[in-house]
């Protein structure tokens, strides 16, 4: 098995999520343009963060430019008023807000990204999509894309505090065929056990994954998000008190939930995941065959996410929960959603957790980095 998977490490691939090693060569080449150099610890095993500039807009509502339309363009019709992040602003919740960002592309014919939440980002409920010129899709970058990047920024539930050079969002680069089909998933999960499951739910390039409703050894299930609270500075780390911004949900012995429409909760996970060091995941976001709410608005899950070597082991994914339009309920051991795995083009240098210090490596029930303990 070892001589088996390190034959596999170095085998050659054409295509695949871009690395670490890659990403920094794109910047290299100029693919990737910024208006100052990168910061030491953005670039990720297999993203890279972006960054907020020196201004924000408020506007009407959200939008896409549309076929043979610039951002600039729509931003002049739709934008109400403009916010200097110099030295900080609050952005509100139920506000729509567009961020030029620092990092433009000039990117080959070849490459394309996505975009999505970082995983803080997605706890504090801020939503966020990355929009480009000509953009028919958010967080959807075409190969061969010259121009600039923007940010949707919303936050949903608390108010934030942002800045230049604030990261709330993440871009992913990959060239040709990526995804994992059924059976390459299932081969995978035998070789490598993706979900702490021994038997998965694979289907349409997922491996799905169930709720945890029974708690930690106190009952501990989750976290509901409380409204009309103070401000979040999204760059301080254990500022706040969990309890100013969140109610703890207990089981009490019926390993239910009721989700209340449009309220905020952080759940966790039943099994522990792992995404081995040439592939990454991401978290399919929304699937209304499993139920109408919405699981995990950040994604992505890089190389060595629960990864033994890269002290990761039992790491479960933290979810990101919404219901919509109807209260709905979640019972313990429920499929909620969905894991989707990608090859990587290379093995990244540094893997998520050891190597770089990650903030959720090994994690359980984690709220974000923002509150204390």
């Amino acid at each position: 098995m070892e001589y088996y998977s390190s034959l596999v490490e170095r085998m050659t691939r054409t295509t695949g999520i871009l690395s670490d090693a890659s990403i920094a060569k794109l910047y290299a080449d100029a693919s990737i343009l910024t208006e100052r150099p990168f910061d030491s610890d953005q670039v990720q095993p297999a993203s890279l963060d972006l960054r907020l500039g020196k201004k924000a807009y408020r506007v009407r509502a959200s939008f896409l430019p549309g076929k043979g339309k610039s951002v600039g363009q729509k931003l002049e019709r739709f934008k109400l008023h403009e916010l200097d992040l110099t030295d900080g602003a609050i952005l509100e919740t139920g506000c729509v807000y567009l961020v030029p960002l620092i990092e433009s592309l000039e990117l080959p014919c070849d490459i394309e990204a996505s975009a999505n939440p970082k995983s803080s980002t997605g706890r504090l409920d801020i939503f966020t999509r990355v929009i480009v010129n000509e953009s028919q899709a958010f967080d959807q970058i075409p190969a061969g894309y010259k121009g600039p990047l923007y940010l949707e920024v919303s936050p949903m539930t608390f108010p934030i505090v942002v800045r230049e050079g604030s990261r709330l969002s993440q871009i992913r680069f990959r060239k040709g065929r990526t995804v994992l089909g059924d059976d390459e998933l299932l081969e995978l999960h035998n070789r490598e056990t993706l979900v702490a499951s021994s038997e998965p739910t694979i289907r349409n390039g997922g491996i799905g994954m169930s709720i945890d409703l029974k708690g930690d050894d106190k009952g501990l299930v989750g976290y509901r998000g409380k409204r009309h609270t103070g401000l979040v500075d999204v760059d301080k780390k254990a500022a706040h008190d969990i309890l100013d911004f969140w109610e703890p949900i207990y089981n009490h012995g019926t390993q239910d939930l009721v989700l209340d429409p449009d309220e905020f909760y952080i759940l966790v996970s039943n099994e522990a995941v792992h995404v081995p060091p040439l592939y990454a995941a991401e978290m399919v976001p929304y699937d209304t065959m499993v139920g109408e709410f919405r699981v995990h608005y950040a994604g992505f899950f890089d190389p060595g996410f629960g990864h033994i070597h890269a002290g990761g082991a039992g790491s479960r994914g933290v979810l990101e929960v919404r219901s919509h339009d109807v209260p709905f309920i979640l019972e313990h051991d429920q499929l909620v959603g969905s894991l989707v795995y990608e090859h990587m083009l290379d093995r990244p240098e540094q893997l998520y957790g050891t190597d770089l210090g990650s903030n959720y490596q090994a994690q359980g029930l984690k709220l974000s980095k923002h509150f204390k303990g």
